[in-house]
């Protein structure tokens, strides 16, 4: 059976690092339009950084109107941690500003700590994120060196298991958290918990909802299915 883009397809694609939620939805969008000959509304249920990997949802046509619905699902992630020092964004888009020492972090402490975040927690963004600030997104602002303030959202840690620790300077965790919830502010946030530094140096988001990165396309592939199946 064939795509039916117009009256609407919900696809999964494994993002790409580099490329930004738009740039995928451009694409997507894209070939969509050269096999049909018009223009299709596609929407995605969720942003990742570029540096991320991952689940990316895309809703096409009349199924954009799950996108809310699809938003408010859990979300899993892999996140890699460094420790002994913090960036302004939080991750390894922008450089290292301050370094601390790691020699006092033991397994059991970041088990600890880790763990502590479990439930409903309120966490500040990142300032270098999309969040909006007097209309302005806060990434341009914190690029035009602007001083303001983040407001603390509620977000809920529903799973957090460490997966690989390679003292003192890497932590590998999963975590299931609700919508909303920046892994960037939690590395952050686990650095101090640490009495240390920390920043996300990789993230993959490895399922939304019920929806899997297993079950996802590449890029190469969704433009491949085209070629075989016409809407």
């Amino acid at each position: 059976m064939g795509y039916n883009f117009i009256e609407g397809e919900i696809l999964l694609i494994d993002k790409p690092h580099g490329w930004t939620s738009f740039d995928v939805v451009a694409k997507v969008r894209n070939q969509i339009r050269r096999l049909v000959g018009q223009r299709v509304k596609v929407g995605h249920a969720g942003t990742l950084d570029p540096m991320a990997t991952g689940l990316l949802i895309l809703a096409t046509g009349k199924k954009t109107k799950m996108i809310n619905q699809l938003q408010g699902l859990d979300k899993e992630y892999i996140a890699t941690i460094l420790l002994g020092a913090t960036t302004p964004s939080y991750d390894a888009e922008t450089p290292v500003m301050q370094t601390y020492p790691t020699d006092h972090i033991t397994a059991e402490l970041v088990e600890e700590k880790a763990k502590s975040f479990l439930g409903k927690q309120l966490q500040i963004p990142p300032k270098y994120s999309a969040k909006k600030i007097k209309g302005k997104k806060a990434y341009d602002l914190a690029r035009q060196g602007k001083d303001f303030q983040m407001k603390a959202i509620q977000v809920e840690y529903k799973e957090i298991e460490i997966l690989s620790l390679s003292l003192p300077h890497e932590i590998i965790i999963r975590l299931v958290v609700s919508k909303g919830t920046y892994i960037r502010s939690f590395a952050h946030d686990l650095g101090q918990k640490l009495g240390s530094g920390a920043y996300l140096a990789g993230l993959r988001r490895t399922r939304i909802g019920s929806y899997s990165v297993e079950e996802a396309m590449s890029i190469e592939q969704f433009i491949d299915s085209l070629k075989t199946k016409k809407n």
